[in-house]
């Protein structure tokens, strides 16, 4: 049977807060299969790391820096400490191999040498079931289509590393490992059942188009041959100079850009991040000339709404009790809910039933829907249920 705990810390020093976050986690654990464990840009990741193995022991930990706070059972955690907050899982049938490295110069070979370390970290030679992964905000795609050279098409789930203000102070960890630019996985050979619900949970608006030109991968230069800018300042009726440089972020939160998957059954979300002078948009994701992008929409409101129902609806795909939810929440998300999201704590407690979760603040999210591929998107919910 899968058991896990969940501890955190805003302890004044970073060392504690992982030896703290790490105590509480391992409590009546047998043997500690894998740890995820979040911390703050604003603490020394390092003493983090040191503090959380003194508990944890050669027990493999993967994990990121989360934009502003975590979610736990107890609620909203932040603090002008910073915070550190674990999940450890604990399975005598569960084999976890969790492997890093830095980007190097090519992030798909970085995604083949990480998945085949992982599998060597498993003493195994197979596929494993399902894997999570943690990058830097920038070649997501890469890493999972080097991860698949190696492995095929097993589901994925995770997020990008994040900081509190969108300035690359991002830190991606394993045990001995921590960098800012790079790929970690960890790689789950298990019996158990594991659901997974990437969505972003907006919804679609009469406004779409065709990209005609990007330049290389997420910059989006024209919609229909028209500034990217000026056909979104159309659609939504907002101000052009209201939508330059970092303001398009924010603007963009509650009616960002969409794509489809080649059947319809995801649409992933494009967030634009920064309005350039010459009209284009800095995209959070890759993007592609000839496909539809659809402006969707969604309140606050309904931002905040959307995680209970998500949660609600991985149980009902995990159709059996859960031991654990791994929460990938998008920072961006969390920027638009502001002080309210200890509405989204509340609901997530409601929807867990005492089974204990952590949910992480993101720049980027990992997912499948129905059979289709592995992908990413921004602005996106990627809940994860493990059977227990």
């Amino acid at each position: 049977m899968l058991k896990s705990n969940v501890g955190w810390s805003t302890n004044v020093d970073s060392y504690t807060q992982g030896k703290e976050s790490a105590a509480k986690a391992v409590v009546d654990l047998i043997q500690t299969k894998v740890a995820f464990l979040y911390t703050s840009v604003d603490c020394n990741v390092e003493k983090v790391l040191e503090g959380a193995k003194a508990e944890l022991g050669t027990a493999p930990i993967i994990g990121c820096t989360s934009s502003a706070g975590i979610i736990v059972p107890e609620g909203f955690i932040s603090s002008e400490n910073g915070f550190t907050g674990i999940m450890a899982l604990g399975d005598p049938d569960m084999n976890v191999g969790v492997a890093s490295s830095p980007r190097g110069d090519d992030p798909r070979e970085t995604g083949r040498r990480v998945a085949k370390e992982a599998m060597q970290k498993a003493g195994r030679t197979d596929a494993p079931a399902y894997f999570y992964m943690v990058a830097s905000p920038a070649e997501e795609e890469f890493y999972i289509k080097g991860i698949e050279d190696v492995i095929g098409r097993v589901p994925v789930f995770g997020g990008s590393a994040a900081d509190n203000t969108v300035e690359g102070k991002w830190s991606i960890y394993t045990n001995d490992k921590v960098f800012s630019d790079g790929v970690a996985v960890a790689f789950f050979y298990t019996d158990k059942k594991m659901a997974n619900v990437f969505t972003g949970a907006y919804h679609e608006t009469t406004n779409s188009g065709v990209i005609t030109k990007i330049k290389g991968k997420r910059t989006l230069m024209e919609i229909d041959g028209v500034s990217a800018i000026k056909k979104y300042s159309t659609w939504t009726g907002k101000k052009m100079k209201d939508l330059e440089g970092n303001n398009l972020l924010v603007a963009t939160i509650t009616a960002p850009l969409g794509v489809k998957d080649r059947l319809g059954d995801l649409i992933a979300i494009r967030h634009p991040m920064y309005g350039n002078k010459d009209g284009s948009m800095n995209i959070g994701a890759n993007l592609a000339v000839n496909t539809a992008v659809i402006q969707m929409e969604a309140s606050v409101d309904e931002l905040i709404n959307s995680t209970g129902k998500t949660l609600k609806e991985t149980n009902k795909m995990l159709g059996e009790d859960a031991g654990a939810y791994l929460l990938v929440h998008c920072g961006g998300r969390r920027l638009g809910i502001g002080d309210r999201i200890d509405e989204v704590a509340k609901q997530l407690k409601k929807e867990a039933k005492g089974v204990p979760f952590i949910t992480v603040f993101t720049f980027g999210e990992y997912g499948v829907k129905d059979h289709g591929a592995n992908t990413t998107g921004g602005l996106m919910l990627s809940f994860t249920a493990f059977a227990k």
